[in-house]
């Protein structure tokens, strides 16, 4: 069986968008996110980068049209912070409706809210994954044939 690729890092998150200075100032101005300078495409977006992480956003008529419930299980993009209670609070100044959710069995809560065009976006204060945790999952699950 051939090896997994050899991948080393994510580098970026594409966000379609049918607000681009709304999204823009949300990445920027909500999450700490700093533009970066983006090549010369035909069609307008913006790159965006903080915490390891780019965000691009690429101006697309496909992007959702409403943003709808705030799910805690749909397609998101999480984020760790130290402080989720600091967190609640900035969401709150800045008007972001959110949904929190509590994890028991890890005492992790999560915070689920929209950007301005409905993609959602967890944010949660997370125990580190050990790497024998990974080992021992990876022991106990088949491999598929």
């Amino acid at each position: 069986m051939p090896q997994p690729l050899a991948i080393e890092s994510v580098n970026h998150v594409a966000r379609l968008t049918r607000h681009l200075e709304e999204s823009r100032a949300f990445y920027r101005d909500v999450l700490g996110f700093r533009e970066l300078a983006r090549p010369n495409f035909k069609f307008p977006g913006a790159w965006l980068y903080n915490y390891g992480l780019q965000i691009h956003l690429i101006v697309d008529d496909a992007a959702p049209l409403e943003k709808g419930e705030i799910s805690t299980r749909a397609d998101h993009l999480a984020l760790h912070v130290a402080d989720i209670s600091a967190a609640e609070r900035s969401l709150i100044e800045h008007g972001i409706p959110y949904k929190s959710n509590y994890v028991a069995d890890r005492d992790v809560t999560q915070l689920f809210f929209h950007d301005p065009d409905g993609h959602h976006i967890e944010l949660g204060c997370y125990p580190p994954v050990r790497e024998a945790d990974v080992e021992q999952r990876a022991a106990s699950t088949p491999l598929p044939r």
